[in-house]
């Protein structure tokens, strides 16, 4: 075992316990152990409550034969809900307490209110699920949207939203389900770091990421012996700021730990004699250090532990603004959507178009509400852009072109100018080897272009002409990148390409065939951005241009002066809107934006993402739109 620092162990009161030390199996310092209050028998489960605003006399919310119990210092009750029920976790805060419990006569989910007034508020139930409960634990994410986690005991589980804004939803949604560890029964969640942490009963303690658009990834926080400290097994555990309590009910002990730069350190080992198989424990801080409510097969016991961990510095939260319409899904499974182009309608701007790629299937068009009207299943599209004005005969049409990875080809589409339909015009055929990204550009003469790469970090631009009726492509130029790159866009009015290099930088070369393109750096990899660097788009304004870039490596957008010295404006993220019932987005690959009036919330433009981690619920790769007024609002923009 670990030693517990002088400074922890100066008073874990304990009910009915005598001084002891903690067992010698290890070398270690004395643990000196004194009573605290006597035991509390009939309760089954029992958290401590933070001291805020309306709630400050209640100190406690137990669960006992008869129901839900707020009670305060002298154990009187504040409040009480009746019915029977199992499981209990809560969150509060100035304007009311929100409780999560499974209502046994049900075997379901219930969630529960209860204002400033004292006034309970009608039950949530979440669906019946096809597992048992065995445990539940609630989470509230930086933008205030409340969650439950389920565990199951065959290594199932599930995320619901329930509430947004300390206010409960009128139906739950489910988020997605969680494959955890088997013997799984205990959770608990640190809001202010994003992290879920689950027991696996014979194994040891996990963390997970907790928001709903992280992917489902752990790490070990301990491990039972001899992979880890815990003697035997893992039950309950507790978060304070900087600090996590966890349970080993056959020892019995508890573990402490403190967070560290490189991640949770063992901080102690506290010997639990007298208890029988304690399994539950909730913590807070306070001004001597942690007070505890540890429970065990004879009823909750009150403690009190002279430890005070720091809690780690978190960096300022990004802003999350949340999805206003998602599109249908694409039509392949599986890592499918890629890159959006918005086609701005000349007279009907409402009757605009995105068109997205499904990079295992075709081309996808949808209309501003995010419904499909139109899919042409061509081939593997991994980027697609758009530019009007195209002579193609006798006749003027808007241009799509999409790389087309089953040829290492240039796909392009006519738009109608008046319907909006797509009609493929077939393909022209490149050199490269692995097509990849494409963008588009237009001169100041009007000659129009598409520039592929390669992953090998190759660049063909060519000039597109369709004079003859039938579109062709000319190479008029050849560069490169050291690294691979994917996502583009030009600015037609300045005749500069930006271009993104995943791992690297983001670029900026001169866009015109005739010029050499000689790379200035943009913006690198690190500090704001975090690689891949993928999707690129510019919005115009009127006072000033923007270019925006996926950051995927931490799921935000980043907003830059689209001129030198390219200024951050700052980063956002999409996330869900609770109330229209849309995931966020999350993992994204491209995107693109507009600053023309389309009309209602997107009087000042469009911004469209593909969201890799479609959840809430599960399913098919799909795109999210958000207003520009949004960003431009949430960053202080003109």
């Amino acid at each position: 075992m670990y030693a517990l620092p002088k400074t922890a162990l100066l008073g874990l009161c304990i009910a009915l316990a005598a001084c002891q030390s903690a067992p010698q199996e290890e070398p270690q310092k004395t643990t000196q152990l004194s009573i605290s209050e006597s035991m509390q028998a009939g309760f089954e489960y029992g958290q401590l409550m933070s001291d805020v605003g309306p709630w400050a006399d209640a100190k406690r919310i137990l669960v006992d034969k008869q129901g839900l119990r707020l009670l305060d210092g002298t154990g009187a009750s504040v409040a009480e809900y009746a019915g029977r029920f199992e499981g209990l976790d809560h969150r509060v805060d100035r304007r009311g307490l929100l409780l999560a419990t499974v209502e046994r006569k049900r075997q379901q989910a219930m969630l529960i209110g209860l204002d400033d007034k004292r006034t309970w508020s009608q039950p949530l139930y979440l669906p019946r699920t096809a597992f048992a409960i065995e445990g539940l634990c609630l989470y509230r994410d930086s933008a205030r949207n409340d969650f439950v986690f389920l565990l199951g005991e065959e290594g199932v589980g599930e995320q619901w939203l329930v509430g947004s804004q300390g206010r409960l939803l009128g139906e739950a949604r489910r988020v997605r389900g969680l494959s955890l560890p088997p013997q799984s029964a205990f959770c608990q969640t640190d809001d202010a770091a994003g992290q879920l942490y689950v027991n696996e009963e014979n194994v040891g303690f996990w963390r997970y990421p907790a928001d709903a658009e992280a992917p489902l990834q752990r790490e070990p926080v301990d491990l039972v012996k001899p992979f880890g400290a815990l003697q035997k097994a893992a039950a309950g555990l507790a978060v304070v700021p900087g600090g996590l309590l966890a349970l080993d009910p056959e020892a019995p002990a508890l573990h402490l730990y403190r967070q560290g730069e490189s991640g949770w350190q063992a901080d102690g080992v506290i010997a639990l004699d007298g208890f029988d198989e304690p399994e539950q424990v909730s913590a807070r801080r306070t001004q001597e250090g942690v007070e505890l409510l540890l429970a065990d097969e004879r009823g909750l016991h009150s403690a009190r532990l002279a430890w005070q961990p720091t809690a780690l510095a978190q960096p300022e939260p990004i802003v999350s603004l949340p999805a206003a319409v998602e599109t249908g899904p694409v039509p392949s499974l599986g890592d499918a959507a890629d890159d959006p182009a918005i086609w701005v309608h000349p007279r009907n701007p409402a009757q605009s178009r995105v068109l997205g790629t499904d990079k295992k299937g075709g081309l996808v068009v949808y209309d501003l509400d995010g419904r499909q009207v139109q899919s042409l299943p061509v081939g593997r599209l991994n980027n697609v852009d758009v530019r009007s004005g195209f002579r193609l005969g006798s006749k003027r049409v808007d241009l799509a072109v999409a790389s087309n990875r089953d040829h290492n080809s240039l796909q392009l589409f006519a738009i109608d100018r008046a319907s909006g339909l797509l009609e493929d015009l077939g393909q022209i055929a490149t050199s490269l080897s692995d097509i990849y990204g494409l963008c588009m550009f237009q001169d100041r003469q009007g000659a129009t272009y598409a520039i592929a790469n390669d992953k090998d970090g190759t660049f063909l631009q060519y000039r597109l002409d369709g004079s003859s009726g039938q579109p062709r492509g000319e190479l008029v130029r050849r560069f490169k990148l050291d690294s691979q790159p994917e996502g583009c866009v030009a600015d037609d009015r300045s005749e500069r390409l930006f271009l993104g290099e995943e791992d690297v930088a983001v670029w900026v070369v001169d866009a015109r065939a005739e010029m050499p393109a000689a790379p200035e750096k943009v913006i690198g990899v690190g500090g704001p951005v975090y690689d891949d660097i993928e999707g690129l788009a510019l919005y115009h304004g009127e006072r000033g241009d923007y270019l925006v870039i996926s950051s995927q490596g931490n799921d935000s957008y980043l907003v830059l002066d689209a001129q030198a010295p390219y200024a951050v404006r700052g980063a956002f993220r999409i996330g869900l809107n609770a109330e229209r019932g849309i995931d966020g987005a999350s993992e994204t690959d491209g995107l693109e934006v507009t600053s023309a009036n389309l009309g209602g919330v997107w009087n000042r433009g469009m911004l469209v993402v593909q969201d890799g981690r479609k959840r809430m619920p599960e399913g098919t790769q799909n795109y999210k739109y958000l207003p520009w007024s949004a960003v431009a609002d949430a960053l202080g923009l003109d």
